[in-house]
């Protein structure tokens, strides 16, 4: 199946042993669109497939998909403590950014490392090839 002319965010998350293992893909914009697949890239391989079948079926039942990133605006308001605020904007000024741009670059930060630990290997005591090694 050709892929896709319009690109849609996506989100990939690992499925646990009890889901089958692998890869999960889905798209927020689109209910119900997703797929799977052993790796990361062959989850999105198949979601581009996925994808275009949900978008061919809209066409085929005139229903209009909706455009990407319909499901995000890109805005959100946060409440923090004044102290927390000073500290921003101090931080801010020193670096001679927007407290919009601080913020946005120290939760990218943060979100990265959050999303790097979770991708760890587990320890090889846990592994099952380790232990059917260990066993046999």
């Amino acid at each position: 199946m050709k892929k896709a002319a319009v690109e849609y965010p996506f989100e990939i998350r690992p499925l646990s042993r009890e889901e089958g293992g692998g890869y999960s893909i889905t798209f927020p914009d689109l209910p119900g669109c997703r797929s799977d697949g052993s790796t990361p890239e062959e989850a999105i391989e198949n979601g581009r497939d996925a994808l275009a079948s949900w978008l061919k079926v809209a066409r085929e039942f005139g229903d209009q998909a909706p455009k990407p990133f319909t499901a995000v605006s890109g805005r959100f308001v946060q409440r923090v403590p004044r102290s927390l605020h000073a500290q921003l904007i101090a931080q801010a000024e020193a670096e001679g950014v927007s407290l919009n741009t601080l913020v946005v670059s120290l939760v990218s930060q943060a979100l990265g490392r959050r999303q790097a630990s979770d991708r760890r290997v587990t320890p090889r005591s846990t592994r099952p090839r380790a232990r059917a090694a260990r066993a046999g």
